[in-house]
């Protein structure tokens, strides 16, 4: 049950003033997506917003958030329900998803909420009032996923306490964001006047006010500071009958640094001048700087007094000081009290460091240029960080290292290769190597007091270059390298254990070994795990992922992905950063929920990596990315998207083929199915002939390559040239334990043979293959085969047996032949032009089932409601809608009931 009163929207008190000039800034414009209002209570937020959306053309779902909403599930219920509430349709579906589906799985349902948005078309305005409840990382993620997708037209408005864990940096480069902070509900002259007669009920003169609104330049905390430092509030201005506030005629800096400094106490102002070098406080670090352990009991007592300290959280634990405030303190300590302020920032930045605050510690260290510090820690920090994700500013900080600092340790120099490597800077490296080598080798010689060191960092360099000989497929060289490492692995004092089992696992992957490779990959999530090396987990865990998922074991992968996500998610858990990606686990997770049928959850693992590929990234990340992305394609139909995908899947790994570490998915077998489905034989022909002489050297794709021939074979009319080309196939996908493939051989032999009339042969292989699909956890795979293979599956009578697999395979496989009715259903065309006229107009009418679905979408029902009033499946009723709107020449709900209307087909 929801409560609908955190729907209503708060009604605005009449006596308060109208802000027109920030009404203006929250209006939808352009790129915006993001109105962000922050600021400590009291500053009037929720009036501001909700004085605004009494203005907005825009429909608004008001959300008000309390502590108890800080839980990604019952959030997004809110969320759903505050977008119902306020009249949107189509979330049924996605409010069901909610109810039961897992937390590591919501991203399905936000997707859900995104779509419906997107087919509405109409503009909305979301607005989450008292943000600052949320602080749940896997939530702020949830929210910086949610917002990334925005359709057009939609507008959240945050109204917060605090500034939210969100990527706000990258969204307001891409200018998404309107900031509204307390310098911009700061009074203008005329609205400090309304405040004071109307809201204040104080009699001011204009001159008085003029003068208020100068000196305070408008800010309600000035005000505060100035009852702090004893200004006073006459009762009447003597012979006038107005009233007047008594203020100091100093600037507001000056007023700061003086009146209020002065007059604290002396243990409060000794606080804030040795504290002022924080760019954060916590009270851990405020003693550390200080020397004392009474920073929390002080740190409170600034919050009570309002003495510009603003809370970073919920908890009443990080707080930063307002910035003229802290720009004002920091003027006054290197003033007063220059012999302190060095010792105090070292022991600021050391505190930051040993408490993991790494990055933040580095740029106080950058900002100050501090350079034999900055490469120290670099030298300590910056091999963890590279593998956190955090390569790019690593090579920007060793970029701005002194030339000869860099030069002379073979420690940074060997950094800065990982962070090129890591950068996919790959071309560059093979001279840094040769120089790093040539030192290393001078310092065995010199005896250098750190010749174990120097020996470490070889075993590094063997590891880059293993990985270098995998990109030039020379699998003997990466072999090698990587075989030594592991045996001098021990003797050196640098973690590189996991790395190193990653590219084990590579090679045995690469070699179709797939029981190697999972040990080996199992391995490296261990060590990453102990080694604190997120991105090599994420990777490791991905690909044995992967794995697992082609050997036929999906409950097995899903867990692996779920289990490896949580730990980075752990360890890496700042939501203000950029959320690790790894390409093989959502890869792998795309294929495990698109077999399970669940496309909405396939496709939110997608949309992050879609960012890569338009971005640039890796050639055998951008291979495996548009291989996944055809693949899910082709299984909900869209065929030219998967052959768009897919051709360009295959045309970069034929000319990047030297920059991919591994023999990247068969792409062009994938795109042979495409043209099957799509009755281009002619291309399918061409293809075998051209793929008959490629060379594989992972068995997967080989096996992939094979099953495709053969299926050309059988729609050619050639089923004993497709046998014979499987059944070698089906002993070694079975030895190999490919026990995906060795389904698809199945069911592509099971056709074979029904073409050769070997009726009872192929009813006998169909049912091994739906047999072993089951046990996997198969479905989209029998979805995606043939007409004839799916009516013989409908027929067979395992799939009759009770049971949750075969009651949803069984319903799958029914949607999808009612779907195929539906698109070659016969039109009467004389029926739909009595029931309306304005068919004739169109280049080909809309059939009668049509004029009915668009009926009810008029109606505002949605697909299911739909489904349910026509006594169909909701497949057919996509299939109906598609077909209108290709009539019709739209893209949307909206488009389509407004050409209808236009065409007068409704009323």
């Amino acid at each position: 049950m929801l409560l609908t009163t955190k729907f209503l929207r708060p009604t605005a008190d009449p006596r308060s003033v109208q802000r027109d000039r920030l009404s203006a800034l929250l209006q939808p414009d352009g790129a915006k997506r993001l109105n962000l209002v922050v600021a400590p209570a009291g500053f009037g937020k929720t009036t501001l917003v909700s004085q605004w959306c009494s203005q907005s053309p825009s429909t608004v779902a008001w959300l008000s958030l309390d502590e108890h909403d800080d839980e990604p599930r019952r959030f997004w219920q809110y969320v759903v329900g505050a977008f119902e509430h306020n009249g949107l349709a189509g979330l049924e579906q996605c409010r069901q998803q909610l109810s039961h589906c897992s937390l590591q799985e919501l991203e399905g349902p936000i997707t859900g909420l995104i779509n419906v948005l997107a087919a509405d078309g109409a503009p909305w305005s979301l607005v989450l009032d008292d943000y600052h409840f949320i602080r749940d990382p896997q939530l702020q993620r949830q929210v910086s996923y949610f917002m990334d997708y925005l359709p057009p037209g939609v507008l959240v408005t945050l109204a917060s306490r605090t500034e939210p864990a969100l990527p706000l940096s990258r969204w307001r480069v891409r200018r998404w964001v309107e900031d509204i902070h307390p310098g911009l509900l700061a009074f203008s002259e005329e609205e400090c006047q309304r405040f004071f007669h109307d809201t204040m009920g104080l009699e001011l003169s204009e001159q008085e006010i003029r003068r208020i609104c100068s000196k305070t330049e408008g800010w309600v905390a000035a005000m505060q500071l100035s009852a702090l430092s004893g200004g006073s509030i006459d009762d009447q201005k003597p012979g006038t009958g107005h009233q007047r506030i008594d203020l100091d005629e100093r600037r507001i800096s000056d007023y700061v640094l003086t009146e209020v400094l002065e007059q604290q106490p002396a243990p409060v102002r000794d606080f804030l001048l040795d504290t002022a070098c924080c760019p954060r406080l916590c009270a851990s670090l405020c003693d550390a700087v200080r020397g004392t352990t009474n920073s929390q009991v002080l740190l409170e007592q600034l919050l009570r007094e309002n003495l510009f300290l603003i809370p970073l959280d919920t908890h009443n634990e990080w707080f930063r000081y307002h910035d003229l405030f802290r720009d004002a303190l920091l003027q006054r300590v290197r003033q007063f009290k220059p012999e302190d302020t060095e010792k105090q920032w070292q022991r600021a930045v050391h505190w930051l460091l040993v408490h993991g605050h790494v990055q933040e510690g580095i740029s106080q260290i950058v900002q100050h240029q501090d350079w034999p510090w900055l490469a120290k820690v670099l030298a300590e920090h910056g091999n963890n960080l590279i593998h956190g994700g955090f390569h790019l500013p690593v090579l920007s900080w060793l970029d701005s290292l002194p030339a000869n600092t860099l030069q002379d340790s073979p420690q940074l120099l060997m950094l800065r290769v990982w962070a090129l490597f890591f950068a996919n800077r790959v071309d560059v490296l093979e001279p840094l190597l040769g120089e790093l080598e040539d030192m290393l080798d001078q310092q065995v010689a010199d005896s250098h007091p750190d010749a174990e060191g120097a020996l470490g960092l070889q075993s590094e360099i063997s590891l880059i270059r293993s990985y270098l000989a995998r990109s030039k497929s020379d699998d003997k060289s990466a072999s090698d390298l990587t075989q030594q490492v592991l045996r001098d692995i021990d003797h050196t004092r640098i973690p590189l254990k996991s790395v190193t089992y990653y590219g084990v696992g590579l090679d045995y992957y690469g070699k179709g070994d797939l029981a190697a490779a999972e040990d080996a990959l199992t391995s490296a999530v261990r060590y990453g795990e102990l080694e604190r090396k997120p991105s090599t987990v994420l990777s490791s865990g991905g690909l044995l992922a992967w794995i697992q998922y082609n050997r036929g074991d999906i409950d097995e992968a899903l867990d692996t992905c779920t289990r490896v996500r949580q730990w980075v998610d752990q360890h890496h858990s700042d939501p203000r950063q950029p959320m690790l990606i790894s390409c093989w686990q959502n890869s792998a997770l795309i294929e495990i929920y698109r077999e399970r049928n669940e496309p909405q959850l396939a496709a939110s693992y997608l949309a992050p990596l879609l960012d890569h590929v338009n971005n640039g990234t890796e050639p055998g990340q951008h291979v495996v990315i548009q291989y996944v992305r055809g693949h899910l394609a082709f299984s909900e139909g869209r065929y030219q998207e998967a052959m768009e995908a897919l051709e360009d899947a295959a045309s970069v790994a034929r000319r990047r083929r030297d920059h991919i570490l591994f023999e990247p998915p068969a792409c062009s077998a994938m795109l042979a199915r495409c043209y099957l489905a799509t009755g281009h034989l002619e291309l399918a022909k061409k293809w075998v002939q051209q793929v008959s002489t490629d060379r594989f050297t992972n068995p997967l794709n080989r096996e992939q390559n094979q099953i495709s021939i053969a299926r050309v074979q059988v729609a050619l009319g050639r089923p004993g040239d497709a046998m014979a080309t499987l059944a070698p196939l089906r002993l070694s996908a079975e030895q190999d334990q490919h026990y995906r493939h060795l389904v698809e051989i199945q069911l592509v032999y099971s056709e074979a043979l029904f073409a050769e009339g070997k009726t009872k042969e192929a009813e006998q292989m169909l049912a091994q293959a739906v047999q072993r699909a089951s046990e996997a956890g198969f479905m989209r795979l029998l979805a995606e085969e043939s007409p004839t293979i799916r009516q013989l599956c409908r027929a067979l009578p395992v799939l009759k047996a009770p049971g949750r697999w075969n009651s949803r395979v069984t319903a799958m496989l029914s949607e999808l032949a009612e779907a195929e009715t539906a698109e070659t259903e016969p039109e009467d065309s004389q029926r739909d032009t009595q029931a309306a006229p304005g068919n004739t107009d169109l280049p080909e009418p809309l059939s009668q089932r049509e004029l009915e679905v668009l009926d009810l979408i008029n109606q505002g029902l949605a697909n299911k409601d739909i489904a349910n009033t026509m006594g169909v499946a909701p497949t057919t009723v996509k299939a109906h809608i598609r077909n209108l709107y290709g009539k019709l020449a739209v893209g949307s709900r909206t488009e389509a009931l407004a050409k209808a209307r236009e065409l007068r087909l409704l009323a």
